[in-house]
């Protein structure tokens, strides 16, 4: 049996909206956006950092899990602020941190200082990853949240397709620290968006004061509760397959199957698009069908994928051609997904909202780098432990989503 959650068994019902405003959209898109372009814009100049402060590309890959480990601790700590002081308030002070790491970071003239510069630059992003969500949950039911969520997801999109090609030319023309100064100038149109246009969402009735034992409270009902956990553990499997493949395909596409540096950005880029084929596709779905139906159908075929992955891996059937197109469907059933999920999670906790979307975001980074993680310690000089792992992931999302996910609980209608 799910605990009622006291904030959370009674939502507000909101209204549907027929189609977004552009305002909106551009806005939350950007900020969707912002966090993840801080990782791939700066991907290619990682060999370039590592000479000019002296030290080798494995301590600068430090950067990246540094950061990725300020998402998760950042999103885990925002959302009772979100939720007692607001939206606005607490995005404005976190990209303020942002754009305040952003020039750390290209002042940097160390290692540890760019360490430290990076994970408060996470602290900053991780503001812009919650309240998307929680300002998606203000304004629309499940249903036309599943339709924003696709929109946000088409935009953020764009990173993994063209972020490490903007990351390359930046590197070219000035330099590693000159990425950085794009995330300044990225960050301070984020920050004055936001102050002039985009207005408080939240409502005016903030929950009852008790600190971080109250903060610990909600997070212990939403995770006992079958509507929040099932759900934002299939989330969490979706994102651990894109952490498996990030993880693995340098290495699988480049030693394995002797693509060059530039055709595997090619690669790269195909199966990126299968996000914003995905989201498109949800898009109009949603018109046609039942948001659970499209998640029963999206898990049984990605299931199939899965199963054909490991195939594929274990036996090298089909070749570099079979493993593109399986992983372009994996990640296009991830654009299906992540979305409509995203919509089921915090449609009944609208009073914690940011909670919710936080909570969220840490299972997602939490399971998706435990995911990534694993490819790494199982690494072969194969491609089984990438593949296999994403076959992994997808059986596990399905299992969840058959045994938790499917309950319905009050719905914010």
């Amino acid at each position: 049996m799910a605990e009622t959650n006291p904030s959370a068994s009674a939502p507000q019902p909101v209204p549907p909206l027929r189609q977004p405003g552009r305002g909106l959209v551009f806005i939350l898109g950007a900020l969707t956006v912002i966090g993840p372009f801080a990782v791939d814009m700066y991907l290619p100049a990682l060999p370039a950092i590592g000479l000019d402060l002296g030290t080798d590309v494995g301590a600068v890959q430090q950067t990246l899990s540094i950061y990725l480990l300020g998402l998760a601790a950042g999103q885990a700590c925002l959302g009772p602020i979100v939720d007692r002081w607001g939206r606005r308030g607490p995005l404005l002070v976190g990209l303020a941190f942002f754009v305040l790491a952003s020039v750390g970071c290209a002042l940097a003239e160390s290692m540890a200082a760019l360490l430290a510069w990076r994970l408060v630059m996470a602290l900053g992003a991780a503001a812009s990853m919650v309240v998307p969500r929680a300002v998606v949950r203000d304004h629309f039911n499940e249903t036309d949240s599943a339709k924003m969520y696709s929109l946000l997801m088409v935009i953020l999109s764009v990173s993994p397709v063209f972020a490490p090609s903007v990351g390359g030319l930046f590197l070219d023309w000035t330099g590693w620290r000159g990425i950085f100064w794009m995330l300044v100038g990225l960050g301070l149109a984020c920050a004055a968006a936001v102050f002039w246009s985009l207005p408080e969402t939240a409502r005016r009735t903030p929950p009852a004061s008790g600190g971080i034992g109250q903060a610990f409270r909600t997070y212990g009902r939403l995770l006992r509760d079958r509507r929040f956990i099932g759900p934002a553990l299939v989330a969490g499997f979706m994102v651990g397959a894109v952490f498996c493949y990030l993880a693995g395909s340098a290495f699988v596409l480049i030693e394995l199957h002797g693509l060059s540096p530039k055709q595997y950005a090619l690669a790269f880029g195909f199966v990126g698009l299968a996000l914003i084929f995905a989201s498109q596709l949800n898009r109009l779905l949603l018109r046609r069908f039942a948001l659970r139906a499209i998640l029963n159908g999206t898990l049984v075929g990605l299931a199939l994928v899965g199963l054909a992955l490991l195939v594929t891996g274990v036996t090298g059937w089909g070749g570099l051609p079979l493993l593109l197109v399986l992983l372009f469907l994996n990640l296009s059933a991830g654009g299906l997904i992540s979305p409509n999920i995203a919509a089921i999670v915090m449609a009944p906790f609208g009073e914690v909202a940011g909670s919710a979307s936080a909570l969220l975001g840490t299972i997602q980074f939490g399971v998706g780098a435990g995911a990534g993680a694993v490819v790494g310690w199982l690494h072969d000089g194969t491609a089984r432990p990438m593949t296999g792992m994403m076959a992994a992931c997808a059986f596990a999302s399905g299992v969840v989503w058959w045994t938790m996910g499917r309950t319905r609980g009050r719905q914010a209608e």
